[in-house]
C-alpha cells in the first residue's frame, strides 16, 4: 500500500533543504576562511545563536537536512521537529518585526515579515488533516 506524498510536504522539505545548504555553506566558509563571511549571514536562521560561531552554523544545518529528508520519507518525527522549528523561528523573528515598526526600517519589516508568514504557513499547512494522515499512514 503506496502513499502519495502530498505537494506541499515537497515544498516544505525544499524550503528546510535550502536553508540547511545557506547554513552549511556560511558555517564551512567561516571555517576555512575566517573573517571572510560575517556571523550575521545567519541571523535570519539562528536568531541569536549565530554568535556560537561556525559549528552552530553545521550543527543547525545538520538537524534542517535530517528534517528535511525525514519530511521527504513522510516520517511523523520530522514532521513535529518541522512544526517546532517553525514556530521557534516564528519567536525568534517576532523582536525583528518589532523593531522594524519601531524605527521605521521597511526593508527589514518586509523580510521579517515575509520569514513570519512562511514559518506560520508551514504550521498551519503540517497540522491540516490530510497532511497528518500522510504522515501517520506511513
Amino acid at each position: 500500500m503506496t502513499h502519495e506524498r502530498p505537494r506541499g510536504v515537497a515544498w516544505v522539505a525544499a524550503a528546510f533543504l535550502l536553508a540547511a545548504a545557506y547554513l552549511l555553506v556560511v558555517g564551512l566558509t567561516m571555517l576555512v576562511r575566517p573573517g571572510l563571511v560575517s556571523m550575521a549571514a545567519g541571523a535570519e536562521f539562528l536568531g541569536g545563536l549565530e554568535l556560537a560561531g561556525p559549528y552552530m552554523f553545521i550543527l543547525v544545518a545538520a538537524i534542517g537536512l535530517a528534517t528535511a529528508f525525514g519530511l521527504w520519507r513522510l516520517q511523523n518525527w520530522a514532521r513535529w521537529i518541522a512544526i517546532l522549528l517553525a514556530m521557534v523561528g516564528v519567536l525568534l523573528l517576532l523582536p525583528n518585526v518589532s523593531n522594524a515598526i519601531l524605527d521605521f526600517r521597511f526593508g527589514t519589516l518586509s523580510w521579517s515579515a515575509l520569514g513570519t508568514i512562511v514559518r506560520v504557513i508551514i504550521v498551519w499547512y503540517l497540522n491540516q488533516l490530510p497532511v497528518k494522515e500522510a504522515f501517520q499512514n506511513r
